[in-house]
């Protein structure tokens, strides 16, 4: 096939402007050294899956489920000791009860923290829907409504830790430190899991028996190594975002050590179950090939990510991370200024998707958020972020957080479609190689 009818189909058949495809392609041109570092990544990701799938004889018996109580579910107990094999840790739990990454947070928050104990977050506010979780927000069930406290402490302005702020906050009822490594709703710089080993550092030294959690949702595989390699004692994740690949229908997991899983494990099903419960009812073979296939998966994500990146700062908008920056999770912020930009942004990411391209995404109130949120994801799993997604609260800075795409080539169209919305709308004008908002 020759660039002509790769044009046509973009152009004709799709329904993106002649103008808005030329510059991606040039965009596109100037990206070839990114993307084969990207590959390098992914390929030792891929190995690095493999080699852990291999040690533990994963063998087909595996791809089965169980179902009532699920004893003795060989398949179950193996993928977790491969998940605690890729993330170093001593213990795993993986299970298609954990409903999603706010579950498995809460989940590990709630089995590791005691009345009177305290939970730091040394990197600002946590991720909107973990308010009623905490507490910040009144909510049933919540920690502060089993006498858990809770304090913060920002980042500085540069977006660096404020060591002073933290050692001051520390205390002898800190228990739990919770680190998100991606940004949520803010605009602050994603942490790498080199920066997150220095901050797990500084607290051990102030208080040696202090649990540290990442929220690792959406940085899996996005980096050779993980949080749990430089000192985290636990790393909790969704298995429809990075790890599921896209296949797994839902699930999540936690990673860490032996005590913390086990604590997790009794709070998950029932004080003397723990692990030994949960049926997978036949979801192991999409949780097993969704994480062989996450690799290649979440390098098609970083690729998109970064064209988008570069699409829209060369438009005069502002990114994070910029076109130029390292990657630490597969989000990219575009500030769109105005709640018109946003809207016609995620407008174009839902006419990109393979499943209901055809609805119009509006902003509503979702529970657990403080401002109503419009959100697109035409997707083959309800939620799943790791497909081509992209959402945002209306609320200043009006900002778009694009994620996903299970390849590159329609995460690549996703970014076109959006520039293509919003052309129509009239919020920018895209020329070859003449650009304004």
């Amino acid at each position: 096939m020759n660039s002509k009818e790769l044009e046509k189909i973009y152009c004709e058949q799709l329904g993106i402007n002649k103008d808005i495809y030329k510059f991606g392609e040039n965009i596109l041109a100037g990206l070839e050294e990114r993307f084969r570092a990207i590959d390098a990544n992914a390929e030792y990701n891929q190995m690095k899956v493999i080699s852990a799938m291999q040690k533990n004889k994963v063998a087909e018996m595996h791809l089965s489920g169980t179902s009532g109580y699920g004893y003795n579910d060989d398949g179950r107990d193996t993928l977790e000791r491969v998940y605690a094999d890729i993330f170093h840790t001593e213990d795993a739990l993986v299970r298609p009860q954990l409903i999603c990454g706010t579950h498995a947070l809460n989940v590990a928050l709630s089995s590791n923290l005691r009345p009177g104990d305290e939970l730091l977050s040394p990197v600002g506010k946590p991720y909107d829907t973990m308010d009623e979780i905490i507490g910040i927000r009144p909510s049933k069930g919540s920690l502060a409504e089993y006498g858990v406290t809770y304090r913060q402490v920002d980042l500085l302005d540069d977006g660096s830790f404020d060591y002073d702020g933290i050692r001051a906050a520390i205390n002898n009822k800190t228990k739990l430190v919770t680190i998100q490594r991606s940004k949520g709703y803010a605009t602050r710089p994603t942490l790498s899991v080199e920066r997150i080993g220095e901050l797990i550092s500084f607290i051990k030294n102030i208080k040696k028996d202090v649990i540290c959690m990442v929220d690792n949702c959406y940085g899996e595989f996005v980096e050779p190594t993980e949080p749990s390699q430089a000192g985290a004692d636990m790393i909790v994740g969704s298995l429809i975002k990075n790890p599921g690949g896209g296949l797994a229908p839902c699930g999540g997991y936690i990673c860490g050590t032996k005590e913390c899983v086990e604590q997790a494990a009794y709070r998950l099903s029932s004080p003397g179950l723990g692990k030994e419960v949960g049926a997978t009812l036949g979801v192991n073979q999409s949780f097993y090939q969704g994480l062989f296939l996450s690799p290649t998966v979440v390098a098609g994500a970083l690729k998109g990510a970064i064209f988008a990146a570069n699409c829209y700062e060369k438009l005069g908008y502002k990114v994070i991370p910029n076109g130029t920056e390292p990657r630490h999770d597969i989000i990219q912020a575009v500030e769109l200024k105005t709640p018109e930009g946003l809207i016609a942004f995620c407008k174009g990411i839902q006419a990109a998707a393979p499943v209901d391209s055809y609805v119009t995404p509006e902003p509503w109130a979702m529970p657990g958020y403080d401002a109503d949120v419009i959100m697109a994801a035409g997707a083959f799993v309800q939620g799943s972020s790791i497909e081509l997604s992209a959402d945002g609260p209306l609320k200043a800075p009006y900002a778009a957080y694009f994620q996903g795409g299970l390849t590159w080539y329609h995460a690549k169209l996703g970014i076109l479609m959006s520039m293509q919305k919003m052309k129509e709308a009239g919020i920018i004008g895209v020329h070859e190689n003449d650009f304004m908002i």
